[in-house]
């Protein structure tokens, strides 16, 4: 099919709305990474999601409402601590995954009998959804495994001829997908992907914040992924990506073993100085890694690098999120110096 490039205008904002309610598939910003907008009731039309990634159908889908409160259309049980959080990070990069209702199809929850519920601040997938009146399922607009978009134009590259329009909002703000959790008990959370809401702002609320082990380590045989993220290798370029802990000393001596044409290196803003060989920067704090850390990959096979040594950001705050990502992206490769 051919894919239509829109801008953030009313007029056109109007026309993706139109695309969704009538079942088909259009490329969204959010504050987070660009989304693959398609009606989330609608089986027909998450399935197209599902065939234009090339996705997993077990890898469950999150559903972006325009309030909160409309959650309950959706879900079959909103504990207290889920408002409660909600009040303080809803609209914003948070998931809460809920009971869901027959509302939702099987197909959008990946079998499960929860959803994710999410509730974009970006001004113009929130106008969408106002205008579709449709609950969106939205995955990150890319194919499955590869970095997430997080401007139109890597949308475009992935999806063009597979979806219905791109709708360009500019470049994300975040970079990085949103944190997903789950209500453990009256107390406390579980969090299945991190994000840039943090285990710290969440122990604001609660009394206590579980880092599921799947964080940082592979599902193990048989078990279920109750978020996106948790299952399979994920954020990955073409390039091999091989992550190295250690000072920037110990990753320069551990890369000059490699250092070849086709090798490349991504390291603080700060190392630049003392690193000899080719790199890319990704930032100099957790938040600006986790910005520019999927365009950076996507720029590495644009070079067509064939092996990327990570310098690993650190494991606090925004820093997990980050890590997370590139722990996948390497294959839970990981080189600790």
């Amino acid at each position: 099919m051919e894919t239509i490039l829109l801008d953030d205008s009313e007029a056109d904002l109007l026309k993706a709305a139109e695309i969704i309610k009538n079942g088909g598939i259009v490329g969204i910003p959010t504050e987070t990474v660009y989304g693959l907008g398609a009606d989330a009731s609608d089986p027909d039309a998450v399935e197209k999601i599902f065939t234009a990634k090339g996705r997993p159908a077990d890898n469950p889908l999150i559903v972006h409402l325009a309030d909160f409160s409309d959650a309950e259309k959706y879900t079959s049980a909103i504990p207290e601590l889920a408002k409660k959080i909600a009040d303080k990070f809803c609209p914003g990069p948070l998931t809460i995954v809920l009971p869901k209702n027959d509302r939702i199809p099987s197909i959008t929850s990946g079998g499960l009998d929860t959803v994710g519920i999410r509730i974009p601040s970006h001004k113009t997938m929130h106008r969408i959804i106002e205008l579709s009146g449709c609950p969106i399922a939205a995955p990150s607009a890319n194919t499955s495994g590869l970095p997430s978009p997080t401007s139109a134009e890597h949308v475009m590259d992935d999806m063009s001829g597979k979806i219905n329009a791109v709708v360009d909002g500019g470049q994300s703000e975040f970079g990085v997908e949103s944190t997903v959790i789950a209500i453990e008990n009256e107390t406390s959370v579980r969090i299945l992907r991190p994000g840039c809401i943090t285990r710290e702002m969440l122990l604001e609320l609660c009394d206590d914040v579980i880092i599921d082990p799947a964080i940082l380590h592979d599902l193990e045989a048989g078990q279920t992924a109750a978020s996106p993220g948790m299952k399979y290798k994920h954020y990955s370029p073409s390039a091999d990506v091989i992550m190295v802990e250690g000072s920037i000393e110990e990753f320069t001596a551990y890369v000059e073993k490699f250092n070849a044409p086709c090798v490349c290196s991504l390291i603080y803003d700060e190392d630049e100085e003392y690193f000899p060989y080719r790199y890319m920067t990704y930032g100099s704090s957790s938040s600006e890694q986790a910005h520019w850390l999927f365009q950076r990959l996507r720029e590495l096979d644009e070079l067509g690098v064939k092996k990327v040594f990570v310098r690993a950001p650190s494991l606090d705050g925004v820093g997990l999120a980050v890590y997370n990502r590139l722990i996948r992206a390497a294959g839970f490769e990981v080189i600790r110096l």
